[in-house]
C-alpha cells in the first residue's frame, strides 16, 4: 500500500506514492518507450526487479541503461506466438506483477506472423498467450492496459470476421482490441476467483499520453490529428503511467478498471473508472476467452506446469 502522505502538491497519487517492492519481481512488456518505459523505471525504482519485454532487444538494452535499480532485457514479440512461448518457457520462478502494456495502434492492415489482424492479435492475443503460459508462475497480480478507445461508437467483438477482412478500419480495429483487453482482464478474475487463487487480474488505461504510439496511425490526416491532441490535450507520458502504476501496487479490486481522473479521463490522477456495458458483458468475455484459445492454443490453469501450450490454429 502507498503511503497516504506520498502525493503531489494537488494530493495526487504520484510516483512518490509507490511503496518499496524490494524481492518484488516484475514484467514489463513494451517497455522500451512511452508509457512502459515510464512503468518500469519507476518500478526499479522503487526496488523491484524489472524485466524488460521487448521485441528489440538493442533499444530495450538502451533504454535499461536509462533506468536506476535492477533491470534486465528479454525479447519478445507479441505478434508472434512461438516468441510469446520461448519468453514462457524461459521463465523460471516466482513473478509478483505481469504488467500487460505493449500495443499497437491504428496501423493500416497488417497481419501477425501467425495470420492475425495485427492489433487484435498483437494487443489481445499476444497478451492473452503470454498471461496464460506465465500465470503458474504469477503471484500477486496482471495489470493489462486498456484503452478509452473501448467507448468508441461501435467498439464490438466481431466474432464472425475478428480481422475485419469484410472492411478493414484502423479506428475500429484498435476499438476492438482495446474492448477484448477489458474483456480478458473480466473473464480472468472470473476463473482466478473461480480456482481460488489470491492473484487480481485489473485494467488501466493511460487516459491521452504523449508518447509515440500515436506517430504509427496509418492514415497521415490522424497523425497529424493526433500530434496536434499530443501538444494541446494530453498528459506526459510520466502521468500517463500513473493509472498503471496504481493498478499494479493499490489495494484495488479485482476486474477493476483505474484512469485518470479529469474530464473524459483524458488526464489526471489514477482512480477508479466505469466502463461500457459492452466491456462488463459477462457473456462475451467467456466467449471472446474460448475463441482465444482456440486461435493460439494457450489454455488457463493457475496449477504450475499445467498449462497447455500447443501450436495454436495459425493463418495465413
Amino acid at each position: 500500500m502507498a503511503d497516504e502522505k506520498k502525493k503531489d502538491a494537488s494530493g495526487r497519487w504520484s510516483l512518490a506514492s509507490l511503496p518499496d517492492l524490494s524481492g518484488r519481481t516484475a514484467v514489463v512488456t513494451g517497455a522500451n518507450s512511452g508509457i512502459g518505459f515510464v512503468t518500469a523505471d519507476a518500478l526499479a525504482r522503487a526496488g523491484a526487479r524489472v524485466v524488460l519485454a521487448v521485441r528489440d532487444e538493442e533499444r530495450g538494452k538502451a533504454a535499461a541503461g536509462r533506468m536506476s535499480g535492477a533491470t534486465e532485457v528479454r525479447r519478445l514479440d507479441l505478434a508472434d506466438l512461438a516468441s510469446v512461448r520461448e519468453f514462457a518457457a524461459g521463465w523460471d520462478g516466482p513473478l509478483d506483477l505481469l504488467i500487460n502494456n505493449a500495443g499497437v495502434m491504428m496501423l493500416p492492415r497488417q497481419r501477425t506472423r501467425d495470420g492475425f489482424e495485427m492489433q487484435f492479435g498483437t494487443n489481445h492475443l499476444g497478451h492473452f498467450a503470454l498471461t496464460n503460459l506465465l500465470l503458474p508462475h504469477v503471484t500477486d497480480r496482471v495489470v493489462t492496459v486498456a484503452s478509452g478507445a473501448h467507448r468508441w461508437p461501435g467498439a464490438a467483438i466481431h466474432f464472425d470476421d475478428l480481422d475485419l477482412a469484410a472492411g478493414y478500419n484502423p479506428q475500429r480495429a484498435y476499438a476492438q482490441s482495446k474492448l477484448a483487453n477489458l474483456l480478458f482482464t473480466l473473464e480472468l478474475q472470473r476463473r482466478l476467483t473461480e480456482a481460488g487463487s489470491g492473484v487480481r487480474a485489473v485494467a488501466a488505461h493511460p487516459g491521452w499520453a504523449a508518447t509515440n504510439l500515436q506517430s504509427h496511425a496509418g492514415n497521415p490526416a490522424t497523425r497529424v490529428l493526433m500530434q496536434l491532441g499530443n501538444r494541446l490535450l494530453a498528459q506526459s507520458d510520466r502521468a500517463g503511467a500513473l493509472p498503471t502504476l496504481y493498478a499494479a501496487v493499490e489495494d484495488v479490486p479485482g476486474a477493476s478498471y483505474v484512469g485518470p481522473d479529469g474530464f473524459a479521463e483524458m488526464r489526471g490522477g489514477p482512480t477508479l473508472v466505469g466502463r461500457t456495458r459492452a466491456a462488463s458483458d459477462a457473456g462475451v468475455a467467456r466467449r471472446l476467452w474460448s475463441v482465444s484459445e482456440e486461435l493460439t492454443g494457450v489454455r488457463f490453469s493457475v496449477g504450475a506446469g499445467s498449462v497447455s501450450g500447443g501450436g495454436g490454429s495459425g493463418r495465413g
